[in-house]
């Protein structure tokens, strides 16, 4: 039975933040309960999961750490990271800079998008900001996932001979009509991330980029590290700004065109989708055993909804 004056809530949230709770199970010790009511009470209550919501607020106070003159390094270990390594590319897809560059933004703010308000105020302490109103969840997800595969699937063709990363394996294939064919691995994985950086160029008035014409994966990855935080941050100020139905006028295109920004996204996401897939089949020819790329296993991992330990990248093992 609860007691009078009982804040269920904020014991679970007290739960999420103790320092010694790296694990669901941990926490819901923490909170008295089960993993399984833990992350359905905390899902129910807050709008967010459990190791969702830790990993975020530890990112958060790592923000607010290094801007007030803590080294990258001390932030990564107080956030729980087991890697430098590690916590910065969490930072960077978070935030969409590298924790390097926060020190020199001292003004800006420590807090990342959340629907349910609730943020790491400092020393550590939660603040419920009432009138924030976070990226619709479905585009969130789409971006987020389109990214983080494409790194795994990059990832996997770094473990290919040179021979079998730009061999041939579907003849004249093309994606789309004005960009050229797309045979082996590496022109479809090459295309997929200079999608978005022409995009970039377009969106932030940009001179074109440049283009390795024969990248290798380790190359391709690093473009790809590049370009996967602007392009999450590009999408939020869009939709914090309400820019959906702005027109971008595109000079790189010969004759200028004009383009609704929600085309351009939904543009983006639908061809990735699409190269994201077929890099997969062409890697399995090569002999690379891949997952099926479903977006419901990349969530479960990413909300942590079962009772493993936190890894040096943020997720789960």
């Amino acid at each position: 039975m609860t007691r009078p004056g009982r804040d269920r809530l904020r014991e679970l949230l007290d739960a999420v933040l103790d320092e010694g709770n790296r694990t669901l199970g941990e926490m819901a010790d923490g909170a008295y309960a089960s993993p399984y009511h833990f992350s359905r009470m905390l899902s129910r209550e807050a709008g967010e999961a459990p190791v969702a919501m830790r990993r975020r607020v530890m990112l958060e106070r790592a923000a607010w750490q290094i801007r007030r003159g803590a080294t990258v390094t001390d932030a990564a270990w107080a956030a729980g990271y087991e890697s430098v390594e590690g916590f910065s590319r969490a930072f960077t897809r978070a935030f969409g800079h590298p924790p390097s560059a926060a020190a020199a933004d001292s003004g800006a703010s420590h807090w990342l998008p959340a629907a349910n308000g609730i943020h790491f105020h400092p020393p550590m302490h939660l603040w419920v900001h009432t009138q924030e109103q976070a990226m619709n969840p479905v585009t969130e997800q789409l971006v987020h996932h389109d990214l983080d595969d494409t790194r795994d699937l990059i990832e996997l063709a770094k473990g290919l001979a040179g021979e079998e990363w730009s061999k041939p394996r579907l003849p004249a294939n093309t994606v789309t009509s004005w960009e050229g064919p797309e045979e082996s691995i590496a022109d479809v994985l090459e295309h997929h991330v200079f999608t978005k950086e022409i995009w970039l160029a377009s969106i932030e008035g940009l001179d074109a980029p440049s283009r390795d014409g024969a990248p290798t994966a380790a190359s391709l990855l690093e473009r790809h590290d590049a370009v996967a935080p602007r392009w999450l941050a590009a999408v939020r100020d869009i939709d914090r700004r309400g820019a959906w139905n702005d027109r971008l006028v595109d000079a790189l295109c010969d004759p200028p065109e004009s383009f609704v920004l929600s085309s351009v996204i939904a543009h983006v996401l639908t061809y990735a989708a699409h190269r994201r897939q077929l890099a997969r089949h062409l890697l399995r020819a090569a002999g690379v055993r891949t997952d099926d790329g479903d977006p419901i296993m990349w969530l479960r991992r990413q909300l942590g909804e079962t009772d493993t330990e936190i890894d040096a990248e943020g997720g789960t093992t």
